[in-house]
């Protein structure tokens, strides 16, 4: 049983998290790419490059990252549904 509940947990999670960022639930992937290109100028900083910091993802990567992990999520709650049911 401990596996099934261990599915059960991680699963919603996923599905939860990784809709909220695909859904882009009050403005998540807009986030998330203002934090990465905040992270790339403190690096560039750090190095010594005082350059525009490069911009490596857009919003709609981190979307269509937020939609397979949700996805991936699902499997794993039908998962552990499935082992649940069947031990």
């Amino acid at each position: 049983m401990s596996l099934a509940f261990a599915l059960l947990t991680a699963g919603p999670a996923c599905v939860v998290a990784g809709g909220a960022v695909a859904l882009n639930v009050r403005g998540a992937a807009g986030a998330l790419e203002r934090w990465a290109a905040a992270n790339a100028e403190l690096a560039m900083h750090s190095r010594g490059d005082l350059g525009p910091p490069k911009r490596v993802m857009s919003a709609v990567v981190y979307r269509y990252i937020g939609a397979v992990i949700a996805l991936c999520g699902l499997v794993l709650t039908l998962g552990g549904l499935l082992e649940a049911a069947y031990s």
